[in-house]
């Protein structure tokens, strides 16, 4: 009991920066502008009122119901859907967020090049094999970090999810101070019209990762039985995040339009573009690389968060609240600090094999978006269930009482949650089309190969595992 006492200490203060770490950062607004320029304002506005808040409070309702759960999506699921679809949720919600924690130990991996470089030379010095390695020895460093640090989960969240909102502030503040003092904007035309959304193929094609950027506020629900009130205080954590989501969205897009020109954007952006965008202010207001390595700093911190968040929440989603059968004993094992431990490991062996096969590609700069592109077709599939699960608890309201109750009006509640739930699946779909390559290229090809191979490799492995325990269970 004693235990119980100390573990439920995290306030919904904290829970909000633990989910901004995993939902949004600098970089996910440099990715969607590379793909729709300054037109990703709008889409961020639409996208806000239209997804992001339902989403969020969505998650908000089904935290609130579920509040004695340790297993977030899996327990939802399986509380709605049976065992099964339970263990498939929690299979393909661990499985889906590999991709990005490759993507996360890259963009580390870039951040250690500015940091040593002071610039972008890292690509041209570096191979691919090379960048893979490295990537990979950032998982089992940081590993065996989680593993011997029980309490850095909510340290480096604090840290880098505090960091990377008040470095964007600033960010948004000196830009419009730079405009009152006269500044030039690079974007030409800077007006209304310049960011009413185009709804093209370009757009339904991108539509996945604007998706991507903003989910994963799930990501913080096994943590809600860790709270003093969960029922009541983790939809104030998502009220939290929805403000600190749009405004990082729609300012920081703005502020990137004044500093970059839209129209001409360099090819690596979507690698590099965040400290181009911190090393042009600096030089804006004559101050060097100051603003540079203060973002430069940032950035490391949010990523060792992501990391943290990523691989301790996904796998307690998987490991945690999974019916036992259909999992091999040896994933179920944990350490004296009640970490997954073997979870870990099985981590870092699938995100090698995704790393290796998205090594193929030609440039670094290519890896890098690939990995990036993947996450905006997988992630938003599996989000997809986050709908259906709210949709069975609001048909079923006598079954499943909740604190919070997001849209009284049953009726209302069931159509939001069909729209968010057919509009994650269409994004996901046109989202395996590869968006920064020519198309009919060798390398649009290559991409979309890939898209759709590494998929099927997740899925492949979710079947052998029930296989695995099976095969236990009939030799003991």
């Amino acid at each position: 009991m004693i235990e119980d006492t100390k573990r439920s200490t995290i306030s919904w203060p904290v829970i909000a920066l633990m989910d901004f770490v995993t939902v949004i950062g600098f970089d996910d607004i440099i990715y969607n502008f590379q793909n729709q320029g300054l037109q990703v304002v709008g889409d961020w506005i639409l996208l806000l009122i239209l997804f992001v808040v339902p989403y969020e409070l969505i998650v908000g309702h089904l935290g609130s119901t579920f509040s004695n759960e340790g297993g977030g999506l899996s327990s939802w699921i399986r509380q709605t859907s049976g065992d099964r679809m339970g263990y498939i949720a929690a299979w393909a919600y661990w499985v889906v967020s590999l991709p990005y924690l490759v993507d996360v130990a890259n963009s580390t991996v870039v951040a250690l090049g500015w940091l040593i470089n002071g610039d972008n030379s890292m690509e041209s010095k570096m191979s691919n094999q090379m960048f893979a390695l490295l990537t990979a020895v950032i998982f089992v460093i940081f590993i065996f970090l989680q593993h011997h640090f029980s309490n850095s989960l909510q340290i480096l969240s604090i840290l880098g999810g505090g960091a990377m909102f008040i470095i964007t502030i600033l960010f948004v503040i000196m830009t419009f101070t730079y405009l009152g003092r006269g500044g030039q904007v690079q974007s030409h035309p800077f007006q209304f019209t310049s960011f009413i959304p185009k709804f093209d193929m370009r757009f339904l094609m991108s539509l996945g990762l604007l998706i991507f950027a903003m989910n994963g506020s799930e990501f913080v629900a096994p943590y809600v039985k860790e709270m003093k009130n969960g029922k009541r205080d983790f939809p104030k954590a998502m009220y939290l995040l929805a403000i600190m989501t749009g405004f990082l969205t729609i300012f920081g897009s703005f502020a990137l339009g004044v500093f970059f020109n839209a129209h001409h954007l360099p090819h690596d952006l979507k690698m590099n573009g965040s400290y181009y965008a911190f090393q042009a202010m600096g030089h804006e207001f004559g101050l060097g690389k100051l603003f540079l390595y203060l973002f430069i700093v940032t950035q490391a911190f949010y990523m060792l968060a992501q990391l943290a968040v990523l691989v301790d929440g996904g796998a307690r989603i998987f490991l945690s609240d999974t019916a036992k059968h259909y999992l091999p004993r040896q994933l179920t094992k944990t350490d004296k600090n009640g970490l997954p431990i073997n979870g870990y490991w099985l981590t870092t062996f699938i995100c090698t094999v995704i790393l290796v096969l998205s090594a193929t590609l030609p440039t670094m700069n290519d890896i890098f978006n690939q990995l990036l592109n993947l996450n905006g077709i997988i992630s938003p599939y599996v989000t997809s269930l986050i709908f259906w699960a709210f949709i069975k608890v609001r048909q079923a309201p006598e079954q499943f009482p909740s604190h919070y109750v997001y849209l009284k009006n049953q009726k209302l509640a069931l159509i939001v949650g069909w729209w968010c739930f057919l509009l994650t699946i269409m994004a996901a779909t046109f989202g395996i089309l590869p968006i920064d390559a020519k198309f009919g290229s060798t390398t649009w090809w290559h991409m979309l190969i890939l898209n759709i191979v590494e998929p099927l490799f997740m899925i492949g492995l979710g079947i052998i595992l029930p296989l695995i325990a099976k095969h236990q269970r009939r030799n003991a």
